[in-house]
Order: C-alpha cells, then sequence, then structure tokens
C-alpha cells in the first residue's frame, strides 16, 4: 500500500510533461532564474540580520565593560593663566 500523498515516477513524469506545455520553457527559465534570485536575496538579508545581532551584542558587551570600570576624574584647574 503507498502512503498517502506519495507519487509514482510515471505520475511525476506526467505532471512535470503538463506544466512544461501549460507555461512553455521560457516563462519555466525565467521562473527559475526568478525563484534563484529570490533565495539569495533572502540568504543575504538572514547573513545580514545575523551580522546586525551580532554587532549589536559587542556594543552591548562593551557598554557594560565600561559601566563596570571605574571612571579616572582628572583635575579641571590644571592649566590656570
Amino acid at each position: 500500500m503507498l502512503a498517502a500523498g506519495a507519487l509514482s515516477p510515471g505520475q511525476i513524469i506526467v505532471i512535470i510533461i503538463l506544466v512544461v506545455l501549460l507555461f512553455g520553457g521560457k516563462r519555466l527559465r525565467s521562473f527559475g532564474s526568478d525563484l534563484g534570485e529570490a533565495i539569495k536575496g533572502f540568504k543575504n538579508s538572514m547573513s545580514t540580520d545575523d551580522k546586525d545581532k551580532t554587532k549589536e551584542e559587542e556594543t552591548k558587551n562593551l557598554e557594560q565593560q565600561n559601566a563596570q570600570q571605574p571612571v579616572k576624574q582628572t583635575e579641571k584647574n590644571e592649566h590656570k593663566d
């Protein structure tokens, strides 16, 4: 017994032939390239988000380190005229 939703190789071939006949080769090629560009854009945006998060975490860590260090006071009246 086949699982629900399982397609045999013959059925897949028939579906591919129908899709090519309906849309044509040029539309399928442009669809493929558009899909590829969309995936690349998505990956780039995800990596950019990861880099931004890393920078934000580094900034927070530096701010915490700076807050923990004692502040050195300088004399304001060092140079009197």
